[in-house]
Formats: structure tokens, C-alpha cells, sequence
């Protein structure tokens, strides 16, 4: 399949079950002797992809579908298998799941949470999606995770950094294998003070949704407890392409660190303002000026380019990491597709294999089945590490890294450095710690 067939919404199986005489609700529903919402047939089961295929994040969504397609593809016994052979659970057997091929629908989120929850609505009522995944947007995870929640469907979260989706407004229905806000601040903080001393007035640029709060919130925090100094913070529009207006007075602001709260797009076009301003070449308060980008990707960097060298953040995953599930994953990828994958790509082919992997394991489609599964559920062997996806909040717990630009790359996908491996002790948190505080899990809703 060429790239740019992902540029077109593709139904591989549609119509969904449910008996003559049963009056339907507001979500088509199996028949009623399954209990649960779209119990598949005993030949297909079909998942949905939800991606930015347009918008700021658009770059990530084309990623994270070429992983969808090729998790599938593994599922259902082909190419190398990937991570099945290094996932510490060894249920997966390349034959679908529960002897069923998998199927998928894509979706068009657009970055936008209405459009996000229209199309996954579309996905479940329509098409019969018995899972839904994906989002390059918090926003859009928080809102389609309500939407799995209503419906009685599992939501498998893609890209998603916000602490809210796993805080306030986190649902027994729904799962992040991604890490969040608070864990970029824990583990940024320590390594932005040992390079630029305790000692610093930091002005945050800040994306005006959920996503950017809780990450303005979470780096301020951190920061701050180490003796920075927050000069100010300012809201952009998600929609904002030109930041010229806003890097402007962040000259004469007395910050001597420029934070931009800023992902896809709207970061390699902050960025490439602050350069042009000439923030990397300025001094303030006696010490050079200073740029932090809180969540880096490879496709954020790419689009970057030179701008990002020596630039700290963090990231999820990042495809030089030489552990053997990395290794496998990298290959494959690189194999069908002809370059490494972002650490978008490696959540959502992660979460796939979670999810068909709890299936097996509970023998059983039914999402309360599937929740069981998952909740405090160790596994290893997908990258990062062991890992943990805790019952209370349903965030999985690994390993951080904290990453700069290369100041000399080798090629262009080659433009991030792993730094610092932060240890899983230093990023957990409890439950109820005040940034993820007024969640409610509540119980399980199979949609039956």
C-alpha cells in the first residue's frame, strides 16, 4: 500500500449485526443474546482507527495509521511478526484474534473533538468497530474516550500527553499506554537544571486546550520546586500557524527560557519563529537564552530540522533504543515502509497488540472481560521496559527519556539523542495526586 492511501477513509468490513425485531438505541448493538456492544461474527472482528489524517497533526496520523496497518497485518500472520515474538506474552499466535482475522475502518479525527467523536460514532454505529484507538490531540482522546465509555466500547488511547486523560476525566473504558504531562516534568526537570543551573525565569507559550495546561502545569511545577522562576505564560490557538506575534515580547520579558508547550505543527512553527527571532543566539539576565520543547517527537524534529539542535525534551519512545522489541519493531517498520517509526507509531501498534492480547487472555470480547485483562496487567518485551497499566487510572507506568537535538546528525531521521533514561520510580505519582485530581473511574460499561 502507497502512503497516500491513507489520505482516503477505507471500510474493510461493513454492516454490523443485530436482530430483526430489536429496537435500537442510540448505538447499533449485536444481538441480544451476546451481552455486549458489536459482538463480532466468528470469521472477522473489525477495529477502529481514529487519526488526524488532516490538521496540525496530521504528519502523526499518517504514522500512526502505517503502524495500525501493520499490527494488523502481524495480527493476522503476516510480514515478520514484530513484536509478537518479544512481547512477554506469548497468546498471540498470528492467527487474529480468537481465531477471528482482523478487519479495521479508518476515521478522520481532523484535530478536532467533534469531528473525532462523529466519526468514531460512525465507526461503532456502522461499521461495527468492537474497539476504537488512535488521536494525535488530548482533546480528542478525552472526547472519544466518552464516547467508547457510553457506548460500551474498549478505547485503546493513541497519542495522548494531557494528564487529563487518565486524571479528571478517565474512564474504566478507556487505556494510555502513552506517558503524560507530570511524567515530562519529572523527568525533565532534574536534567534542565543540571545543564542550566537552578537559577532561571522561564516564559511558557502555551497550546490553548487541555494538553497544554496540564503540560504548562507539570513542566511550572517541576521546575519551580527546583528554584525557576515562571515570568509568564500565554495561550496560542490550536489554529495558529504564524507565532511571530507572540515571540515578540518575550524578549523584553526577563525570562532567559523560552517554554514552548507547543506539538506537531504548531511546534516546528513556534520554533522556527523563536530562531528567526534570534532567541538561540540572545543572552538575558548574564546567560544564554534558553529553548524547551516538553514533548518532542521524530516528525516534530524532522520538520524542525537544524532549529532543534541542543534543544532538551522528552519523548515516549524513540526508535534508536537498541532493546529487542525496539529492535524488532524498527524493523519491521523500517522494512514495509522504508524509515524508522515516531513514537506515535510505536503507541498505537502497541496498543493494538494490548488489546488483541487481552482479548486472548480473557477469551473473551466482552470489554468488562477486557478490562479485567488489562488492569494491573506487568508486561515487558514492546519497548521501554517493564511496564505496568495500573487498575486505579488505567495509565501504564515505564520508563521515560528525556532527549536533545543532534547537534551533528547523520541523516534526517537521526536528530534526537537519548540523554537520560528516567527510571519508572521517578515519574509514578499516586492516583489521586492534585494533577490528576476530580477523576472518576467509575465501572466497566459493556453497552448491553
Amino acid at each position: 500500500m502507497t502512503n497516500s492511501n491513507f489520505s482516503r477513509r477505507r471500510v474493510l468490513k461493513t454492516g454490523a449485526i443485530a436482530s430483526a425485531g430489536l429496537a435500537l438505541p442510540t448505538y447499533l448493538r449485536a444481538d441480544g443474546h451476546t451481552g455486549f456492544t458489536n459482538a463480532p461474527g466468528d470469521s472477522e472482528v473489525t477495529l477502529g482507527f481514529n487519526v488526524p489524517q488532516t490538521g496540525p497533526y496530521a504528519d502523526e496520523g499518517a504514522d500512526e495509521l502505517r503502524a495500525y496497518e501493520l499490527a494488523v497485518e502481524h495480527l493476522n500472520g503476516g510480514g515478520d511478526g514484530g513484536m509478537l515474538s518479544t512481547f512477554s506474552s506469548k497468546v498471540l499466535d498470528g492467527t487474529g484474534i480468537l481465531g477471528r482475522e482482523v478487519k479495521y475502518v479508518t476515521g478522520d479525527t481532523q484535530t478536532k473533538s467533534d469531528a473525532a467523536r462523529a466519526s468514531a460514532r460512525s465507526m461503532i454505529e456502522k461499521d461495527g468497530a468492537i474497539m476504537i484507538t488512535g488521536g494525535s490531540s488530548s482533546g480528542v482522546a478525552v472526547a472519544v474516550q466518552a464516547l467508547c465509555q457510553e457506548a460500551g466500547i474498549i478505547f485503546m488511547a493513541g497519542l495522548t500527553h494531557s494528564n487529563d486523560t487518565t486524571g479528571k476525566d478517565r474512564r474504566a473504558n478507556g487505556f494510555r499506554h502513552f506517558f503524560n504531562s507530570y511524567m515530562s516534568g519529572a523527568a525533565l526537570a532534574p536534567v534542565l537544571a543540571a545543564n542550566y543551573g537552578t537559577d532561571r525565569k522561564a516564559y511558557h507559550l502555551t497550546a490553548d486546550y487541555n494538553w497544554g495546561y496540564t503540560t504548562e502545569e507539570a513542566v511550572k511545577s517541576s521546575t519551580e520546586a527546583l528554584g525557576w522562576e515562571t515570568v509568564n505564560a500565554v495561550k496560542t490557538p490550536l489554529t495558529q500557524t504564524d507565532f511571530s506575534s507572540y515571540i515578540a515580547p518575550v524578549l523584553n520579558s526577563g525570562a532567559d527560557v523560552l517554554v514552548l508547550n507547543h506539538y506537531g505543527g504548531n511546534m516546528v512553527n513556534s520554533l522556527t519563529n523563536a530562531v528567526q527571532f534570534g532567541l538561540r543566539e540572545a543572552q538575558a539576565n548574564g546567560q544564554n537564552f534558553e529553548i524547551i520543547v516538553p514533548l518532542y517527537s521524530r516528525l516534530m524534529a524532522k520538520g524542525a530540522g537544524a532549529n532543534v539542535k541542543g534543544i532538551f525534551g522528552s519523548t515516549n519512545w524513540h526508535w534508536s533504543l537498541q532493546d529487542e522489541g525496539s529492535k524488532a519493531f524498527v524493523q519491521s517498520f523500517g522494512t514495509k515502509y522504508g524509515f524508522p517509526p515516531s513514537q506515535a507509531a510505536h503507541t498505537t501498534y502497541v496498543q493494538t497488540l494490548l488489546y488483541a492480547d487481552a482479548v486472548t487472555r480473557a477469551n473473551s470480547f466482552n470489554p468488562c472481560a477486557v478490562v479485567e485483562a488489562l488492569e494491573d496487567y506487568e508486561f515487558d518485551g514492546l519497548g521501554n521496559g517493564k511496564t505496568l497499566y495500573r487498575g486505579a487510572d488505567h495509565q501504564c507506568f515505564k520508563d521515560v527519556l528525556v532527549v536533545k537535538g543532534k547537534e551533528n546528525p547523520e541523516n534526517e531521521f537521526d536528530l534526537l539523542e537519548i540523554v537520560e533514561v528516567t527510571p519508572v520510580e521517578q515519574v509514578t505519582y499516586a492516583p489521586d495526586h492534585p494533577q490528576f485530581a476530580g477523576g472518576d473511574l467509575g465501572t466497566c460499561n459493556p453497552g448491553a
